[in-house]
């Protein structure tokens, strides 16, 4: 079927997606931008229903939006032009846009199994980082992960394409850091944290146990928060100069650990 045609990048449609690549518009609008077919597959499988859709056939043909299982009734569906898209997308060969209303979750929607493996990350500052940690949550299946008083917004185009749409695929929700131990303890989870001092390797630790992997930043570490409720101290063996990694990789690392030691069962 025709869709409405958007030709010029001046148009306020146009004006407004641009916008939302800033955190301020999006808090004032109470919109997310996700771009690209597959992270925006992964939204509408996870529930997330578009308020509306941006395309341009070249990249994104009409045949593939009608694929979409979207409510036609609600979803405003527009055809922009390559100069428009331009204008809208970070990836343009991406070739979709869309609009939604971020979810709303909190700890208390976490429903976890009775042996769970959850990922904490504390003052995440780089989208990048988060986006590759949850690309990691999703390859491991974890049950959760939870992101303590971040430096980013948890929405940011950023973080939604770096993770290539995992952000959907994990339940992922943000808390304070004092929340958020409260809480694990309450659940009966172990709580290790990685952190240079009075560690042991991590691949000795038991991670058959219910357990959360607790990540700090890359120039400071975890607060005193966190190593203060801490059940052990873990840390990565390094061989060469430096005595860190990213917090990404040190993520995957620990993460496929947990996965190794319970027989890497989902």
């Amino acid at each position: 079927m025709p869709y409405p045609l958007i030709q010029s990048a001046q148009n306020p449609k146009i004006k407004l997606l641009y916008q939302l690549h800033k955190s301020r518009a999006r808090k004032q609008h109470h919109l997310i931008l996700i771009e690209g077919k597959k992270e925006i597959s992964l939204a509408l499988q996870a529930g997330i229903e578009p308020d509306s859709l941006f395309f341009y056939p070249r990249y994104a043909p009409e045949s593939w939006i009608e694929s979409l299982p979207l409510n036609k009734q609600k979803v405003r569906i527009f055809e922009v032009s390559e100069e428009a898209l331009q204008k809208i997308a970070y990836r343009p060969e991406s070739g979709v846009v869309a609009t939604a209303p971020p979810p709303q979750r909190s700890l208390s929607d976490l429903q976890l199994p009775e042996n769970p493996l959850v990922l904490v990350v504390e003052a995440v500052e780089k989208p990048g980082n988060l986006g590759a940690i949850l690309r990691t949550a999703d390859a491991a299946a974890v049950d959760a992960v939870i992101v303590c008083d971040p430096q980013t917004d948890l929405f940011n185009p950023n973080v939604i394409r770096s993770s290539l749409g995992c952000i959907f695929t994990v339940p992922t929700v943000c808390a304070h850091s004092e929340e958020v131990i409260a809480w694990l303890k309450k659940q009966g989870i172990r709580i290790y944290t990685a952190a240079l001092n009075a560690s042991i390797p991590y691949h000795t630790a038991d991670f058959t146990q219910p357990s959360a992997l607790v990540f700090g930043t890359e120039a400071t570490g975890l607060s005193e928060t966190w190593l203060q409720a801490a059940d052990q101290n873990i840390i990565i063996p390094m061989s060469g100069y430096i005595d860190s990694l990213n917090v990404s990789n040190a993520c995957a690392i620990m993460t496929f650990e947990a996965k190794r030691q319970r027989g890497f069962s989902r």
